[in-house]
């Protein structure tokens, strides 16, 4: 295993496999503030020349993380497809990415032999590709889920109606719900941020979805995203959820961090199953970002991109109905302004479904990051337009709980009318049924009115 090259008579020589992937990663603000990044454009051109030659079986052999100490890690790499990581471990990285790129190579084709190739495979992959390289390849990828009803494929555009509160209270809650589905959105799901995180409040929201969900026979998936170890024990105890939530992250001192083991999340994969109020089969719900790791001190030398990827390579194992990243949720120490926001956004939906995931877009801003609406909408437009499985949608586009910047319902209805793509089919069948949609998915006069529903 190589590590070195030399540039315009310079050797540039790395340390381990680690080095490379940080150093050969596009710029980002946490990779800088951890040292870790390339100093010059040339030390990271040099780091994509040595990691171009590297072969699958050099990244799976030398994970970021060591296999004996990271759980993480132990997830990913024993749940690998050995016949596919066999067949193709003594091709480089770059051969790799000629692959993949090909307009010839069927997506459906890149997600079999994907199922062999462990995280940082797929990290150093997208640190070969440029925007459009992400883009076209990411297009490619098609990853359907079901819980009530099925997300991701290529024709629908779902959005997660977000309707936050400061005080959780439910009127104000049912209020934003009324208003998002009044906009057509929500058939994604309908998922509230609580703030207060225990069994009673997780209960209470709980059950103010399910009775606007049953009375009007909207057909859609619910969740609170409170601690997962809280919406077990409300389940425990009746309490109404299609979907169980919990953020996730790349290495095991994050994941503990966050309260997560592999045994909880079996568990509670397992209890949803039983439960819960949605059919099925995919009934997990993951929020993950990039510099999450980084931002709790347990990123364990290892650059936000790579971990970002073992994220998603951890959560394949729950096969989940939805997955989105919140890079950009932190603010400028881990994604400095819109540019990284939007490369980080490319390797997220590239990665994640190279990983299996069924990866939805939460094209969110801190107010103290170097971004504003615009890179936000052409973010969001990007991620529609190469297929993200669905974007946020919050009303007016203003977390007033969570204090970021998120896309609003009005920007969904607006996007679906962009792209050509449609709400879940069922929901867009039942939109029409109420006089707020047409065929075409465009909306009626008496469409974005929440009182539509208090005076029907």
């Amino acid at each position: 295993m190589v590590l070195k090259t030399s540039l315009y008579g310079k050797t540039y020589e790395f340390k381990d496999v680690k080095e490379v992937l940080a150093k050969a990663n596009e710029p980002k603000s946490g990779d800088v503030f951890q040292g870790i990044a390339a100093e010059t454009a040339l030390e990271r051109v040099a780091a994509k020349v040595v990691l171009s030659h590297l072969t699958v079986g050099d990244l799976t052999e030398n994970p970021a993380i060591p296999y004996e100490s990271d759980f993480c890690t132990r997830v990913i790499l024993d749940g690998l497809n050995t016949y596919y990581y066999n067949k193709f471990k003594n091709w480089t990285l770059g051969d790799l990415r000629e692959y993949l790129i090909d307009w010839e190579t069927a997506g459906n084709d890149i997600r079999i032999i994907a199922s062999g190739f462990s995280s940082e495979v797929i990290a150093g992959l997208a640190k070969l590709m440029s925007n459009m390289d992400l883009a076209c390849t990411s297009k490619k990828l098609i990853v359907t889920t079901r819980a009530n009803t099925e997300v991701g494929r290529p024709e629908i555009l779902p959005f997660r109606s977000q309707p936050n509160h400061p005080t959780d209270d439910i009127d104000g809650i049912m209020i934003s719900v009324l208003e998002g589905i009044a906009y057509g959105c929500g058939d994604a799901m309908i998922g509230v941020n609580p703030v207060e995180d225990n069994v009673d409040n997780t209960s209470r929201i709980a059950y103010a979805l399910y009775d606007f969900m049953e009375k009007w026979e909207c057909p859609t998936q619910s969740s609170v995203l409170s601690h997962i170890t809280t919406q077990m024990k409300a389940v425990e105890e009746g309490a109404p959820l299609s979907l169980f939530f919990q953020s996730i992250a790349g290495s095991e001192p994050a994941l503990k961090a966050f309260g997560v083991t592999t045994e909880m999340l079996d568990e509670a994969n397992d209890q949803i199953h039983h439960m819960g109020i949605a059919y099925g089969p995919n009934l997990m719900y993951f929020e993950t970002g990039q510099g999450s790791e980084m931002s709790i001190d347990a990123d364990c030398g290892v650059d936000e991109m790579t971990l970002e990827a073992r994220t998603y390579g951890f959560g394949r194992r729950y096969a989940p109905f939805c997955v989105n990243n919140v890079s950009g949720f932190i603010g400028p120490e881990t994604i400095y302004d819109g540019r990284e926001a939007l490369r980080a956004h490319l390797e997220d939906q590239f990665m994640g479904k190279m990983s299996g995931l069924p990866m939805g877009s939460g094209c969110a801003y801190t107010n103290h990051m170097h971004c504003d609406q615009n890179d936000l909408e052409i973010i969001d437009m990007l991620m529609c337009f190469v297929g993200t499985n669905y974007v946020a949608g919050l009303p007016l586009g203003d977390d007033v709980m969570l204090s970021y910047q998120d896309n609003s319902y009005h920007d969904n209805a607006t996007m679906r009318l962009l792209t050509g793509r449609k709400p879940v089919v069922e929901f867009h069948q039942w939109m029409m049924k109420l006089g707020l949609m047409r065929e075409d998915a465009s909306l009626t006069k008496a469409a974005g009115d929440a009182s539509f529903f208090l005076r029907n």
